[in-house]
């Protein structure tokens, strides 16, 4: 499943890390043309040092995991987005948000998945509206049932009061072409506007994973004006929460001190590696 940003951070941060990326689509591998996914998994894993998959079916990924002989990193699947959410949560600590209340609007896709997996990992409050018929995953709601901190509502207003931080996603994800007019007309009333955004705190920050479609799932005055606040503050900044966030993850698996050494240098950071467990970062 193709992406620009996903492979342009990726490639960017093995580069800042000291090592070097390749990337191979369905057209330079066997997939497309018949091989079991167990068989690329093997030979591939066989070569590399890590491993990064971005599909549709997430049990293609887990497939791949199970015969991999390396580390397989989640880059999107139809069930989950894990790294863009940490990017968002890097991006609302590193605004001085430190225990937000986190409201979703719009689809029950990936993000909203993702969204509820780390909430009930972290211990924050959650509320996600959608609307009636596109809640997230049933599986996954089974895990929450019983948290008090995760909401999942049909009332857009009712989960941004209050809230520290707004986000939101496609209502047509890659894939859904197809339904593109009906899913319109269902969403009907979840677009974050104006009068949205000023039921959350004064202070609240607007997140999108991207690419966004304005006048849809989010207007262009709010898209324009909180998302350019948030980049002329991580410009501000110099660096990218998503390759900062996903160098993180590499170093973690890689279990590399050479690189998270070079991570370090990157970002102006001291500290005596020799002291630190670097396993927890």
């Amino acid at each position: 499943k193709s992406s620009a940003r996903t492979r342009v951070s990726f490639e960017t941060g093995i580069y800042q890390l000291g090592g070097q990326g390749l990337f191979l689509s369905s057209r330079d591998i066997q997939l497309g043309r018949g091989e079991p996914v167990s068989d690329t998994a093997q030979v591939i894993s066989s070569m590399v040092n890590m491993l990064m998959v971005r599909t549709f079916e997430h049990a293609k990924i887990e497939e791949f995991a199970k015969f991999s002989r390396v580390p397989v990193i989640n880059g999107l699947t139809d069930l989950c987005h894990p790294l863009q959410i940490l990017a968002d949560y890097l991006t609302i600590l590193e605004n001085g948000i430190e225990d937000p209340t986190i409201a979703y609007v719009g689809d029950g896709n990936n993000m909203a998945n993702s969204w509820i997996l780390f909430a009930k990992k972290m211990g924050i409050e959650l509320r996600i509206a959608t609307p009636k018929g596109y809640e997230p995953n049933s599986e996954i709601l089974k895990l929450v049932e019983n948290n008090a901190n995760i909401k999942i509502l049909n009332s857009p207003k009712e989960a941004v009061k209050d809230a520290d931080v707004v986000t939101t996603d496609t209502w047509i994800s890659m894939g859904q072409e197809a339904e593109k007019e009906k899913r319109i007309k269902d969403f009907q009333g979840f677009k974050v506007d104006s009068d949205l955004m000023q039921l959350a705190k004064p202070t609240a920050i607007f997140l999108h994973c991207l690419p966004a479609y304005r006048g849809y799932e989010v207007s262009d005055e709010v898209f324009y004006r909180l998302r350019r606040d948030i980049r002329r503050w991580i410009r501000s900044k110099g660096y990218d929460f998503r390759i900062r966030s996903q160098n993180g993850v590499r170093v973690f698996y890689i279990n590399n001190i050479k690189a998270f050494e070079r991570l370090l240098e990157y970002y102006g950071v001291e500290l005596n590696v020799e002291e630190f467990d670097y396993g927890v970062c």
